[in-house]
């Protein structure tokens, strides 16, 4: 059986794209688990409803940029709902792939006033207990991505990533 943590605990895993989150997320939940730990690995845009829209638009023609923040709180008020919430009633550890500190800094480097975002997404999300930014050079990350799979989206130009860095560099969070 594996141990719960009263409380839970919620570790959220951020970066630019390509900078290794995905990778990081798997490795810290594999440790975690084989120390007999009770642990949820997610990600951000979900499988759900909303998530499923917003990957979609990535790659079947954009939302406009008030209906993609729309969707990614959407998308986030379910996931809090449906997953994080119970889990940590739980005494689960939820270990997420991007939170909502990826809004604030991709819809912010889009024109969004950062400040606002983290607002709007503190009133439906939970503060992580940690949050553990991944910092790289937006060059290294857009070769990294081309050695991913050769496609690229709108967020992944080196302006649009440096801008993102930007913002995740100047959060304020434990």
């Amino acid at each position: 059986m594996k141990r719960a943590l009263p409380g839970g605990f919620l570790l959220a895993i951020e970066g630019i794209d390509g900078a290794g989150k995905s990778f990081q997320a798997q490795a810290v939940a594999r440790v975690l688990e084989d120390r007999g730990l009770d642990v949820v690995l997610t990600r951000e845009p979900t499988q759900g409803r909303w998530g499923r829209l917003l990957r979609e638009s990535m790659t079947k023609g954009r939302l406009s940029p008030a209906d993609e923040l729309n969707a990614f709180l959407e998308d986030r008020k379910e996931h809090v709902r449906d997953l994080i919430r119970p889990a940590l009633a739980a005494g689960r550890i939820v270990i997420t792939d991007r939170y909502y500190f990826s809004t604030v800094a991709y819809q912010g480097a889009a024109g969004f006033d950062p400040q606002e975002l983290l607002r709007l997404n503190e009133a439906i999300a939970l503060e992580p207990h940690l949050l553990v930014l991944i910092d790289l050079d937006p060059a290294v990350s857009l070769a990294r991505i081309g050695r991913r799979d050769g496609r690229t989206n709108e967020f992944e130009t080196l302006g649009q990533l440096q801008r993102s860095r930007d913002i995740f560099l100047g959060l304020r969070k434990p």
